[in-house]
């Protein structure tokens, strides 16, 4: 799955839009390499995004293409 919809689909990120916003400003890694909106998401990557001051860092547990909203934070785990 492409790295912006799984931000999408897990809601660290609130729209598709937004997270291929900031995978071009340069605001999200992955194993420690900034990503691309079209890098493939693999279970057990290590994703950080940059928020400002704040860094959220979290591992892949999951890649589904469809959750409801309560299952959403199953797809990762949060490191920080």
């Amino acid at each position: 799955m492409r790295l912006d919809k799984y931000l999408k689909v897990s809601r660290l990120i609130k729209r598709r839009t937004v997270a291929n916003d900031a995978c071009d400003a340069q605001h999200i890694s992955v194993n420690g390499k900034i990503a691309k909106a079209s890098y493939d998401v693999k279970e057990g990557d290590i994703i950080e995004i940059t928020f400002g001051e704040k860094t959220l860092k979290v591992r892949v547990i999951n890649v589904k293409e469809h959750v409801n909203k309560n299952e959403a934070a199953e797809l990762y785990e949060a490191l920080n």
